[in-house]
């Protein structure tokens, strides 16, 4: 067997009809029918067009409302806080560190909530946190910095 030689097997593959390309291309119509948008050239069906019928996001009613002032923040606990400080030893923690460890995104903001416990002193930097977690931290002898 060599390389040039090798070919697909008999009947899997086969050619495409070139349709639209005149008389030599399978009649009158070239495969389109006859009449209606679809025969004519430049035809595009519009997203979400169901033939007609009355579409699904206009038949759906519009529902809720979207606050675009609204800040949303990601949450973290002190038990993912204290599994950081446990994988890096570090004697404080800010916006930085965490992304560096995946924990949050480049944009994100983050808010430190009060769930697991906190055993580390540790200085803490974040854009939110909750009552619970804020005395956690300065009970276990750290500090809290609000980063704007």
């Amino acid at each position: 067997m060599k390389l040039h030689t090798l070919k697909p097997a008999e009947g899997s593959t086969k050619n495409n009809k070139r349709r639209g390309r005149g008389q030599g291309s399978g009649g009158s119509t070239a495969g389109r029918g006859h009449k209606g948008a679809q025969s004519r050239s430049g035809y595009h069906k519009k997203i979400g067009f169901e033939g007609g019928q009355m579409p699904l996001q206009r038949r759906v009613p519009k529902f809720g409302f979207k606050n675009n002032e609204k800040i949303y923040y990601k949450p973290i606990n002190l038990d993912t806080l204290e599994e950081l400080i446990k994988k890096t030893n570090a004697a404080s923690i800010n916006l930085q560190m965490m992304y560096d460890n995946g924990i949050v995104g480049k944009k994100d903001k983050v808010k430190i909530l009060g769930r697991g416990e906190l055993k580390s002193k540790v200085a803490v930097e974040a854009h939110a946190f909750s009552a619970t977690a804020t005395k956690a931290i300065e009970t276990a002898g750290g500090s809290v910095t609000i980063v704007k």
